[in-house]
């Protein structure tokens, strides 16, 4: 029950972020970059204090915090959050989810059958459910995508997976996210100093940053990796095909976007796949 609600939560975080970087980059609020850089150092700045308030004790023989996170998943987070604003630059919104959470799913999945996992056929028939909603849905306009967009938003779906991957075994997810922005945070900040003369960011866009790194990420990844040492690896790639219809949900309660009859019924595709994942789970 818990995994579910942490998982349910984490879904709509991620979502949520989806429709912050929209609302930013979209309305030209900000630089890619900039975002990024504010998004990682205002998740880090966020996460230290309730680091320090989450009473999650070191495992015996551990000589530091220091051993929580690592440079490996500080490098995956940067490179996804990077890759994933600068796609969006010449990728609609549709053909970037199909790019980033179909790289996601072969990520996780391919490592996942490398280490054993061996899914029930009724969670490759809900794989393939969800998969079928999901190029629905983002269908009406899709055309040969950008390729330098497509290409960055493949490196970040990826990487995204790479990081849910290296999750899994964490022990203490609060210090571990906290350990991984404070990773990231810097390696941003050199790469806002890099493309300083193409910096641009207006009030509106820096809060919609904040929010995105402080909540919707920094709040949203600790819960991700509570939420994955009850998922196997198969479960925890599916389950993450409901965001894209979560983000469209929310695009027409706060962006004013149309509800269409395909919403619903790619809608509908993807719940049904995704419940077969997850109904599965004790056969998996």
């Amino acid at each position: 029950m818990l995994v579910g609600v942490l998982t349910a939560f984490t879904l709509v975080a991620f979502a949520a972020n989806s429709l912050l970087c929209r609302m930013a980059l979209g309305g030209e609020l900000v630089d890619p970059v900039s975002f990024t850089t504010l998004r990682l150092v205002s998740g880090a700045l966020f996460l230290v204090p309730l680091s320090r308030l989450a009473g999650e004790s070191l495992p015996r023989g551990t000589p530091g915090r220091e051993q929580h996170g690592s440079w490996g998943s500080g490098l995956a987070l940067f490179v996804y959050a990077i890759a994933f604003s600068l796609a969006y630059l010449s990728l609609d919104a549709g053909m970037g989810a199909l790019i980033l959470f179909g790289c996601v799913q072969a990520t996780m999945l391919s490592v996942g059958l490398k280490s054993g996992e061996r899914p029930h056929p009724l969670q490759w028939i809900g794989l393939v459910t969800a998969l079928t909603g999901l190029v629905y849905l983002v269908s009406p306009g899709i055309t040969a995508p950008d390729p330098l967009g497509a290409s960055l938003m493949a490196i970040g779906g990826i990487a995204w997976g790479a990081y849910s991957l290296r999750g899994k075994g964490e022990s203490a997810p609060v210090l571990s996210t906290t350990a991984n922005f404070v990773r990231a945070a810097p390696i941003a900040a050199i790469t806002s100093v890099m493309a300083f003369s193409l910096a641009h960011a207006e009030t509106r866009g820096v809060v919609l940053a904040v929010v995105s790194g402080a909540i919707t990420s920094g709040l949203g990844y600790v819960l991700w990796y509570k939420a994955l040492r009850g998922l196997t690896t198969t479960q925890a790639s599916i389950v993450q095909l409901l965001v894209p219809v979560l983000a469209a949900f929310g695009g027409v309660v706060f962006l004013a976007e149309q509800l269409s009859t395909r919403l619903a019924i790619a809608s509908a595709l993807i719940l049904g796949g995704v419940a077969m994942a997850i109904l599965n789970r004790a056969r998996a």
